[in-house]
Protein backbone atom coordinates (compact mmCIF):
# COMPACT_ATOMS: atom_id res chain seq x y z
CA UNK A 1 0.00 0.00 0.00
CA UNK A 2 2.89 2.52 -0.84
CA UNK A 3 2.11 6.18 -0.99
CA UNK A 4 -1.55 5.25 0.27
CA UNK A 5 -0.85 4.05 3.50
CA UNK A 6 -2.27 6.50 5.32
CA UNK A 7 -5.83 5.70 4.39
CA UNK A 8 -8.33 3.45 5.61
CA UNK A 9 -8.85 -0.12 4.37
CA UNK A 10 -12.54 -0.01 3.08
CA UNK A 11 -13.68 -3.77 4.26
CA UNK A 12 -17.19 -4.46 2.30
CA UNK A 13 -19.20 -5.93 4.07
CA UNK A 14 -20.14 -6.57 8.14
CA UNK A 15 -20.75 -10.01 8.17
CA UNK A 16 -18.28 -12.48 9.51
CA UNK A 17 -16.36 -12.48 6.91
CA UNK A 18 -15.94 -8.63 7.02
CA UNK A 19 -15.85 -8.90 10.78
CA UNK A 20 -12.91 -11.12 10.93
CA UNK A 21 -11.35 -8.95 8.06
CA UNK A 22 -11.49 -6.21 9.94
CA UNK A 23 -10.05 -7.37 13.60
CA UNK A 24 -6.89 -8.97 11.75
CA UNK A 25 -6.21 -5.51 10.13
CA UNK A 26 -6.62 -4.04 13.53
CA UNK A 27 -4.11 -6.21 14.66
CA UNK A 28 -1.80 -5.63 11.75
CA UNK A 29 -1.94 -1.95 13.27
CA UNK A 30 -4.03 -1.03 9.73
CA UNK A 31 -7.21 1.21 9.88
CA UNK A 32 -10.23 -0.42 8.44
CA UNK A 33 -13.70 1.42 7.17
CA UNK A 34 -16.65 -1.34 7.09
CA UNK A 35 -19.55 -0.62 4.88
CA UNK A 36 -22.39 -2.77 5.98
CA UNK A 37 -25.48 -2.11 3.15
CA UNK A 38 -28.08 -3.70 5.94
CA UNK A 39 -29.12 -1.61 8.95
CA UNK A 40 -27.11 -3.91 10.96
CA UNK A 41 -23.98 -6.13 10.82
CA UNK A 42 -25.03 -9.52 9.72
CA UNK A 43 -28.13 -7.94 7.81
CA UNK A 44 -27.94 -11.17 5.16
CA UNK A 45 -27.76 -14.37 7.95
CA UNK A 46 -30.05 -12.58 9.73
CA UNK A 47 -32.93 -13.20 6.73
CA UNK A 48 -31.72 -16.66 7.48
CA UNK A 49 -31.49 -16.81 11.27
CA UNK A 50 -34.12 -19.53 11.50
CA UNK A 51 -31.71 -22.27 10.18
CA UNK A 52 -29.14 -24.34 11.64
CA UNK A 53 -25.38 -24.46 10.23
CA UNK A 54 -23.93 -27.88 9.86
CA UNK A 55 -20.65 -26.66 11.26
CA UNK A 56 -20.49 -26.37 14.72
CA UNK A 57 -18.87 -23.35 16.93
CA UNK A 58 -15.35 -24.35 16.67
CA UNK A 59 -15.26 -23.49 12.54
CA UNK A 60 -17.33 -20.62 12.92
CA UNK A 61 -15.47 -18.08 14.95
CA UNK A 62 -12.25 -16.02 13.50
CA UNK A 63 -9.13 -16.34 16.35
CA UNK A 64 -8.50 -12.69 15.74
CA UNK A 65 -12.16 -11.75 16.45
CA UNK A 66 -12.25 -13.59 19.57
CA UNK A 67 -9.02 -12.68 20.79
CA UNK A 68 -10.57 -9.25 20.39
CA UNK A 69 -13.81 -10.41 22.33
CA UNK A 70 -11.98 -12.17 25.10
CA UNK A 71 -10.44 -8.99 26.09
CA UNK A 72 -14.23 -8.11 27.38
CA UNK A 73 -15.01 -11.03 29.18
CA UNK A 74 -16.69 -12.55 26.43
CA UNK A 75 -17.30 -16.33 27.12
CA UNK A 76 -17.13 -18.26 24.24
CA UNK A 77 -20.21 -20.98 23.00
CA UNK A 78 -19.27 -24.62 23.39
CA UNK A 79 -17.24 -25.65 20.52
CA UNK A 80 -18.97 -28.59 19.30
CA UNK A 81 -22.90 -27.40 19.69
CA UNK A 82 -24.12 -26.00 16.55
CA UNK A 83 -25.78 -22.77 15.96
CA UNK A 84 -28.49 -21.16 13.89
CA UNK A 85 -27.81 -18.17 12.21
CA UNK A 86 -29.46 -16.56 14.67
CA UNK A 87 -27.26 -17.48 17.54
CA UNK A 88 -24.21 -17.01 15.06
CA UNK A 89 -25.42 -13.34 15.21
CA UNK A 90 -26.01 -12.70 18.85
CA UNK A 91 -23.81 -14.79 20.51
CA UNK A 92 -20.74 -13.82 18.12
CA UNK A 93 -21.00 -11.10 15.48
CA UNK A 94 -23.37 -8.73 17.22
CA UNK A 95 -21.14 -8.63 20.09
CA UNK A 96 -18.20 -8.42 17.88
CA UNK A 97 -19.67 -5.71 15.79
CA UNK A 98 -19.92 -3.39 19.62
CA UNK A 99 -16.64 -3.82 20.46
CA UNK A 100 -15.47 0.03 20.45
CA UNK A 101 -12.98 -0.83 18.15
CA UNK A 102 -14.91 -2.02 15.58
CA UNK A 103 -17.97 0.10 16.02
CA UNK A 104 -16.28 3.42 15.60
CA UNK A 105 -15.57 2.10 12.34
CA UNK A 106 -18.61 0.10 11.09
CA UNK A 107 -20.82 1.98 8.91
CA UNK A 108 -24.97 0.53 8.17
CA UNK A 109 -27.22 1.64 6.08
CA UNK A 110 -24.22 2.34 3.76
CA UNK A 111 -24.37 0.27 0.27
CA UNK A 112 -21.31 0.66 -2.38
CA UNK A 113 -22.11 1.33 -5.35
CA UNK A 114 -18.61 1.52 -7.05
CA UNK A 115 -15.08 0.78 -6.49
CA UNK A 116 -12.03 2.79 -8.79
CA UNK A 117 -9.34 4.94 -8.32
CA UNK A 118 -8.89 7.99 -8.06
CA UNK A 119 -9.24 10.19 -10.99
CA UNK A 120 -8.72 6.79 -13.51
CA UNK A 121 -10.99 4.22 -14.86
CA UNK A 122 -9.73 1.04 -15.31
CA UNK A 123 -8.26 2.11 -18.82
CA UNK A 124 -5.78 3.73 -16.77
CA UNK A 125 -1.80 2.02 -16.06
CA UNK A 126 0.39 5.24 -15.31
CA UNK A 127 0.88 5.76 -11.39
CA UNK A 128 -2.25 3.05 -10.79
CA UNK A 129 -0.88 0.99 -7.69
CA UNK A 130 0.04 4.32 -6.12
CA UNK A 131 -3.50 5.84 -6.64
CA UNK A 132 -5.75 5.70 -3.84
CA UNK A 133 -9.09 3.79 -4.12
CA UNK A 134 -12.33 6.02 -4.12
CA UNK A 135 -15.36 3.75 -2.93
CA UNK A 136 -18.61 5.43 -4.25
CA UNK A 137 -21.40 4.68 -1.12
CA UNK A 138 -24.93 5.21 -1.37
CA UNK A 139 -26.12 6.13 2.58
CA UNK A 140 -29.41 4.83 3.97
CA UNK A 141 -30.95 8.36 4.04
CA UNK A 142 -29.92 8.97 -0.03
CA UNK A 143 -26.86 10.45 0.83
CA UNK A 144 -23.84 9.98 -1.91
CA UNK A 145 -20.56 9.86 -0.93
CA UNK A 146 -17.01 9.01 -1.89
CA UNK A 147 -14.08 7.53 0.26
CA UNK A 148 -10.87 7.15 0.09
CA UNK A 149 -8.84 3.80 0.74
CA UNK A 150 -5.30 2.77 0.46
CA UNK A 151 -6.67 -0.98 -0.21
CA UNK A 152 -10.34 -2.89 -0.61
CA UNK A 153 -11.24 -5.71 1.04
CA UNK A 154 -14.85 -7.08 -0.80
CA UNK A 155 -16.57 -9.68 1.62
CA UNK A 156 -20.04 -8.23 0.74
CA UNK A 157 -20.86 -12.07 -0.02
CA UNK A 158 -23.78 -13.32 -2.97
CA UNK A 159 -27.08 -13.16 -1.07
CA UNK A 160 -28.70 -10.53 -2.56
CA UNK A 161 -28.26 -12.23 -5.99
CA UNK A 162 -29.69 -15.26 -6.24
CA UNK A 163 -29.49 -17.30 -9.45
CA UNK A 164 -32.79 -17.52 -11.70
CA UNK A 165 -35.40 -20.08 -11.59
CA UNK A 166 -34.66 -20.60 -15.33
CA UNK A 167 -32.30 -22.75 -17.21
CA UNK A 168 -29.31 -21.59 -19.41
CA UNK A 169 -28.17 -19.34 -16.07
CA UNK A 170 -31.43 -16.89 -17.68
CA UNK A 171 -35.23 -16.59 -15.76
CA UNK A 172 -37.54 -19.03 -16.94
CA UNK A 173 -40.23 -16.91 -19.50
CA UNK A 174 -43.31 -15.28 -17.02
CA UNK A 175 -40.28 -15.35 -13.75
CA UNK A 176 -40.40 -11.86 -13.28
CA UNK A 177 -44.60 -11.22 -13.65
CA UNK A 178 -44.73 -13.96 -11.28
CA UNK A 179 -42.48 -12.60 -8.30
CA UNK A 180 -45.29 -12.44 -5.85
CA UNK A 181 -45.56 -15.98 -5.69
CA UNK A 182 -41.76 -16.73 -5.55
CA UNK A 183 -40.43 -16.58 -1.85
CA UNK A 184 -37.07 -15.87 -0.44
CA UNK A 185 -34.14 -18.44 -0.25
CA UNK A 186 -34.47 -20.19 2.74
CA UNK A 187 -37.95 -19.09 4.16
CA UNK A 188 -38.94 -19.47 7.53
CA UNK A 189 -41.76 -21.55 7.04
CA UNK A 190 -42.49 -22.45 10.82
CA UNK A 191 -42.00 -19.02 11.72
CA UNK A 192 -42.06 -15.67 10.54
CA UNK A 193 -43.21 -17.12 6.35
CA UNK A 194 -45.51 -20.05 8.40
CA UNK A 195 -48.81 -18.06 7.00
CA UNK A 196 -47.57 -18.06 3.60
CA UNK A 197 -47.16 -21.89 2.96
CA UNK A 198 -49.55 -23.42 5.12
CA UNK A 199 -52.09 -26.02 4.08
CA UNK A 200 -50.81 -24.78 0.48
CA UNK A 201 -48.51 -26.14 -2.73
CA UNK A 202 -45.10 -25.66 -2.21
CA UNK A 203 -42.88 -26.01 -4.73
CA UNK A 204 -38.79 -26.24 -3.90
CA UNK A 205 -36.64 -25.80 -6.72
CA UNK A 206 -32.65 -26.71 -6.61
CA UNK A 207 -30.92 -29.74 -5.73
CA UNK A 208 -28.54 -28.25 -2.39
CA UNK A 209 -28.79 -28.14 0.94
CA UNK A 210 -30.98 -25.23 0.93
CA UNK A 211 -33.81 -26.99 -0.80
CA UNK A 212 -32.73 -29.78 1.66
CA UNK A 213 -33.80 -27.40 4.86
CA UNK A 214 -36.98 -26.04 2.94
CA UNK A 215 -37.99 -29.46 2.68
CA UNK A 216 -37.37 -30.72 5.81
CA UNK A 217 -39.16 -27.73 7.59
CA UNK A 218 -42.47 -27.76 5.15
CA UNK A 219 -42.33 -31.47 5.79
CA UNK A 220 -42.47 -30.12 9.79
CA UNK A 221 -45.27 -27.72 8.75
CA UNK A 222 -47.25 -30.54 6.86
CA UNK A 223 -47.80 -32.67 10.43
CA UNK A 224 -49.14 -29.41 11.95
CA UNK A 225 -51.14 -27.96 9.09
CA UNK A 226 -53.22 -30.39 7.16
CA UNK A 227 -53.58 -29.87 3.22
CA UNK A 228 -49.86 -28.71 3.26
CA UNK A 229 -47.84 -30.10 -0.22
CA UNK A 230 -44.90 -30.20 -0.90
CA UNK A 231 -43.20 -31.11 -4.21
CA UNK A 232 -39.16 -30.89 -4.98
CA UNK A 233 -38.12 -30.10 -8.41
CA UNK A 234 -34.60 -30.81 -9.48
CA UNK A 235 -32.90 -30.59 -13.25
CA UNK A 236 -30.63 -33.72 -12.54
CA UNK A 237 -31.53 -37.10 -12.79
CA UNK A 238 -31.03 -37.98 -9.20
CA UNK A 239 -31.13 -36.78 -5.70
CA UNK A 240 -28.17 -38.81 -4.51
CA UNK A 241 -25.84 -36.09 -4.25
CA UNK A 242 -28.36 -34.12 -1.88
CA UNK A 243 -28.93 -37.27 0.48
CA UNK A 244 -25.10 -37.26 0.74
CA UNK A 245 -22.86 -39.48 2.65
CA UNK A 246 -25.09 -40.38 5.70
CA UNK A 247 -22.57 -41.29 8.74
CA UNK A 248 -19.81 -40.87 6.33
CA UNK A 249 -19.98 -37.11 6.23
CA UNK A 250 -17.68 -35.74 8.27
CA UNK A 251 -20.12 -32.73 9.51
CA UNK A 252 -22.81 -35.30 11.01
CA UNK A 253 -25.36 -32.66 10.89
CA UNK A 254 -25.64 -32.83 7.22
CA UNK A 255 -25.32 -36.20 7.10
CA UNK A 256 -28.76 -36.70 8.88
CA UNK A 257 -30.14 -34.06 7.04
CA UNK A 258 -29.77 -35.57 3.55
CA UNK A 259 -30.56 -39.26 5.18
CA UNK A 260 -33.84 -37.46 6.42
CA UNK A 261 -34.51 -35.93 3.31
CA UNK A 262 -34.20 -39.47 1.13
CA UNK A 263 -36.35 -40.97 4.13
CA UNK A 264 -39.23 -38.38 3.43
CA UNK A 265 -39.16 -38.77 -0.64
CA UNK A 266 -39.47 -42.27 -0.25
CA UNK A 267 -41.89 -42.14 2.20
CA UNK A 268 -44.01 -40.04 0.30
CA UNK A 269 -43.79 -36.83 1.84
CA UNK A 270 -42.12 -34.97 -0.72
CA UNK A 271 -43.46 -35.87 -4.60
CA UNK A 272 -40.18 -35.58 -6.27
CA UNK A 273 -39.82 -34.56 -10.13
CA UNK A 274 -36.42 -34.89 -11.76
CA UNK A 275 -34.97 -33.86 -14.83
CA UNK A 276 -37.10 -30.49 -14.36
CA UNK A 277 -35.51 -27.82 -16.22
CA UNK A 278 -38.12 -24.53 -15.64
CA UNK A 279 -38.54 -23.07 -18.86
CA UNK A 280 -41.93 -20.83 -17.90
CA UNK A 281 -43.53 -19.92 -15.26
CA UNK A 282 -47.05 -18.52 -15.82
CA UNK A 283 -49.41 -16.33 -12.99
CA UNK A 284 -53.13 -16.22 -13.45
CA UNK A 285 -54.85 -13.34 -11.85
CA UNK A 286 -55.67 -15.51 -9.03
CA UNK A 287 -55.22 -19.14 -8.13
CA UNK A 288 -51.45 -21.13 -8.51
CA UNK A 289 -48.90 -20.62 -10.91
CA UNK A 290 -48.18 -23.05 -13.61
CA UNK A 291 -44.37 -24.06 -13.90
CA UNK A 292 -43.62 -25.65 -17.43
CA UNK A 293 -40.35 -27.79 -18.23
CA UNK A 294 -38.13 -27.77 -21.21
CA UNK A 295 -39.82 -31.63 -21.53
CA UNK A 296 -43.08 -29.99 -21.27
CA UNK A 297 -44.13 -31.43 -18.20
CA UNK A 298 -46.12 -29.16 -15.96
CA UNK A 299 -46.37 -28.56 -11.87
CA UNK A 300 -48.74 -26.16 -10.14
CA UNK A 301 -47.93 -24.31 -6.92
CA UNK A 302 -49.35 -21.89 -4.73
CA UNK A 303 -45.52 -21.04 -3.47
CA UNK A 304 -42.64 -21.21 -5.60
CA UNK A 305 -38.99 -22.00 -3.49
CA UNK A 306 -36.22 -20.95 -4.66
CA UNK A 307 -33.00 -22.62 -3.89
CA UNK A 308 -30.73 -22.19 -7.20
CA UNK A 309 -28.27 -20.73 -5.60
CA UNK A 310 -26.32 -17.42 -6.19
CA UNK A 311 -23.88 -15.09 -8.00
CA UNK A 312 -21.81 -12.78 -7.16
CA UNK A 313 -22.61 -8.67 -7.90
CA UNK A 314 -20.10 -8.03 -10.21
CA UNK A 315 -21.25 -4.53 -11.35
CA UNK A 316 -19.99 -2.38 -8.75
CA UNK A 317 -16.32 -3.62 -9.67
CA UNK A 318 -16.44 -2.51 -13.28
CA UNK A 319 -13.70 -0.11 -13.22
CA UNK A 320 -11.19 -2.25 -11.35
CA UNK A 321 -8.88 -4.28 -13.16
CA UNK A 322 -9.94 -7.96 -12.34
CA UNK A 323 -8.92 -11.45 -13.06
CA UNK A 324 -11.93 -13.67 -12.99
CA UNK A 325 -12.24 -17.55 -13.68
CA UNK A 326 -14.57 -17.28 -17.17
CA UNK A 327 -16.85 -20.09 -15.49
CA UNK A 328 -17.21 -19.68 -12.23
CA UNK A 329 -16.23 -16.16 -11.78
CA UNK A 330 -14.13 -17.06 -8.65
CA UNK A 331 -10.52 -15.19 -8.84
CA UNK A 332 -8.40 -16.96 -11.76
CA UNK A 333 -6.31 -18.97 -8.85
CA UNK A 334 -8.87 -19.99 -7.20
CA UNK A 335 -11.57 -21.08 -9.78
CA UNK A 336 -10.22 -24.55 -11.05
CA UNK A 337 -9.27 -25.72 -7.56
CA UNK A 338 -13.45 -25.19 -6.45
CA UNK A 339 -15.48 -25.42 -10.08
CA UNK A 340 -18.28 -28.06 -9.18
CA UNK A 341 -18.35 -29.23 -13.07
CA UNK A 342 -14.87 -30.88 -12.11
CA UNK A 343 -14.46 -30.92 -8.54
CA UNK A 344 -17.63 -32.19 -7.13
CA UNK A 345 -15.69 -34.08 -3.93
CA UNK A 346 -14.56 -30.72 -3.08
CA UNK A 347 -10.83 -30.62 -1.58
CA UNK A 348 -9.85 -26.59 -1.38
CA UNK A 349 -6.46 -26.41 -0.75
CA UNK A 350 -6.21 -23.38 1.78
CA UNK A 351 -5.56 -20.27 0.68
CA UNK A 352 -5.18 -16.81 0.79
CA UNK A 353 -4.15 -13.39 -0.66
CA UNK A 354 -1.60 -15.09 -3.17
CA UNK A 355 -4.03 -16.93 -4.91
CA UNK A 356 -6.87 -14.60 -4.49
CA UNK A 357 -5.07 -11.42 -5.67
CA UNK A 358 -5.85 -9.41 -9.34
CA UNK A 359 -3.77 -7.35 -11.34
CA UNK A 360 -5.77 -4.36 -9.10
CA UNK A 361 -3.39 -4.52 -6.65
CA UNK A 362 -4.70 -4.39 -3.08
CA UNK A 363 -7.75 -5.15 -4.05
CA UNK A 364 -9.16 -8.50 -2.74
CA UNK A 365 -12.56 -10.49 -3.23
CA UNK A 366 -13.05 -12.50 0.25
CA UNK A 367 -15.53 -15.04 1.71
CA UNK A 368 -18.44 -16.18 -0.37
CA UNK A 369 -18.18 -13.94 -3.25
CA UNK A 370 -14.80 -14.98 -4.00
CA UNK A 371 -16.04 -18.21 -4.77
CA UNK A 372 -18.11 -17.26 -7.27
CA UNK A 373 -21.13 -19.12 -9.08
CA UNK A 374 -19.25 -22.35 -7.37
CA UNK A 375 -22.38 -23.07 -4.08
CA UNK A 376 -20.36 -24.09 -1.18
CA UNK A 377 -17.94 -22.16 1.34
CA UNK A 378 -17.11 -22.81 4.98
CA UNK A 379 -16.85 -19.68 7.50
CA UNK A 380 -13.34 -21.56 8.27
CA UNK A 381 -12.65 -21.04 4.69
CA UNK A 382 -13.37 -17.40 5.11
CA UNK A 383 -11.56 -16.61 8.03
CA UNK A 384 -7.65 -18.12 6.70
CA UNK A 385 -8.46 -15.80 3.64
CA UNK A 386 -9.00 -12.37 5.31
CA UNK A 387 -5.81 -13.77 7.88
CA UNK A 388 -3.68 -14.35 4.93
CA UNK A 389 -4.81 -10.80 2.66
CA UNK A 390 -4.38 -8.96 6.44
CA UNK A 391 -0.63 -10.37 6.61
CA UNK A 392 -0.06 -9.01 2.85
CA UNK A 393 -1.28 -5.61 3.46
CA UNK A 394 0.71 -5.08 6.25
CA UNK A 395 3.68 -6.03 4.24
CA UNK A 396 4.14 -9.52 5.83
CA UNK A 397 4.57 -11.85 2.92
CA UNK A 398 5.97 -14.70 4.95
CA UNK A 399 2.80 -14.87 7.01
CA UNK A 400 0.62 -14.40 4.03
CA UNK A 401 2.05 -16.94 2.05
CA UNK A 402 1.86 -19.51 4.93
CA UNK A 403 -1.50 -20.53 4.88
CA UNK A 404 -3.27 -23.25 6.91
CA UNK A 405 -6.65 -24.49 6.95
CA UNK A 406 -8.52 -27.41 9.28
CA UNK A 407 -11.91 -28.73 7.61
CA UNK A 408 -14.14 -31.46 8.98
CA UNK A 409 -13.54 -34.91 7.59
CA UNK A 410 -15.87 -36.24 5.28
CA UNK A 411 -15.80 -39.23 2.87
CA UNK A 412 -18.20 -37.83 1.12
CA UNK A 413 -16.37 -37.06 -2.77
CA UNK A 414 -18.37 -38.32 -5.31
CA UNK A 415 -20.91 -36.26 -7.79
CA UNK A 416 -22.63 -39.62 -7.09
CA UNK A 417 -22.54 -39.09 -3.89
CA UNK A 418 -24.13 -42.11 -1.59
CA UNK A 419 -23.62 -44.38 -4.80
CA UNK A 420 -19.63 -44.19 -4.79
CA UNK A 421 -16.46 -43.12 -3.27
CA UNK A 422 -18.78 -42.56 0.29
CA UNK A 423 -15.97 -44.61 2.27
CA UNK A 424 -14.32 -42.19 5.11
CA UNK A 425 -10.94 -40.12 4.33
CA UNK A 426 -8.31 -40.51 5.98
CA UNK A 427 -8.43 -38.63 9.33
CA UNK A 428 -6.18 -35.27 9.77
CA UNK A 429 -5.69 -32.66 12.29
CA UNK A 430 -5.88 -30.49 9.43
CA UNK A 431 -3.69 -29.48 6.01
CA UNK A 432 -0.95 -26.85 5.11
CA UNK A 433 0.08 -25.10 1.94
CA UNK A 434 -1.04 -26.89 -1.18
CA UNK A 435 -2.25 -30.39 -1.89
CA UNK A 436 -3.28 -32.62 -4.75
CA UNK A 437 -5.09 -35.67 -5.83
CA UNK A 438 -8.39 -37.06 -7.20
CA UNK A 439 -11.97 -37.63 -5.33
CA UNK A 440 -11.56 -41.07 -5.26
CA UNK A 441 -8.07 -42.07 -5.76
CA UNK A 442 -5.86 -42.52 -2.20
CA UNK A 443 -5.83 -39.37 -0.51
CA UNK A 444 -2.81 -37.53 0.10
CA UNK A 445 -1.57 -37.84 3.61
CA UNK A 446 -2.64 -34.17 4.62
CA UNK A 447 -6.32 -33.81 2.06
CA UNK A 448 -9.01 -33.28 3.89
CA UNK A 449 -12.33 -33.02 1.43
CA UNK A 450 -15.41 -31.93 1.81
CA UNK A 451 -18.49 -31.69 -0.87
CA UNK A 452 -18.84 -28.80 -3.10
CA UNK A 453 -22.70 -28.40 -4.68
CA UNK A 454 -23.80 -29.07 -1.47
CA UNK A 455 -24.72 -25.18 0.66
CA UNK A 456 -26.79 -23.64 -1.52
CA UNK A 457 -27.29 -26.09 -4.66
CA UNK A 458 -26.39 -25.12 -8.44
CA UNK A 459 -28.96 -23.91 -10.87
CA UNK A 460 -27.43 -25.98 -13.53
CA UNK A 461 -26.93 -29.13 -12.16
CA UNK A 462 -27.58 -32.31 -14.14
Amino acid sequence: MAGTNTLPVVVIGAGPIGLAAAAHLLERGLEPLILEAGPAPAAAIGQWRHIRLFSPWQYNTDAAAVRLLSETGWTAPEPAALPTGGDLIDRYLTPLAALPAIASRLHTGARVIAVTRQGMDKTHSRNRNSTPFVVRVEHADGDVRDYQAAAVIDASGTWSTPNPLGTSGLPAVGEAAAAAHISSPLPDVLGRGRAGFAGRTAVVIGSGHSAANTLINLADLATQEPGTRIIWAIRGTSAAKVYGGGDADGLAARGRLGSRLRTLVESGGVELHTGFGIASIEAADAGPVTLTATDGRTLQADVVVPATGFRPDLKILQELRLELDPGVEAPRRLGPLIDPEFHSCGTVEPHGAAMLSHPEQDFYIVGMKSYGRAPTFLLATGYEQVRSVAAALAGDREAADTVQLELPETGVCSSDIGTSCDVPAAASAGFVAETSGGCCGTPEPLLIGFPTGLAHGRSGDN
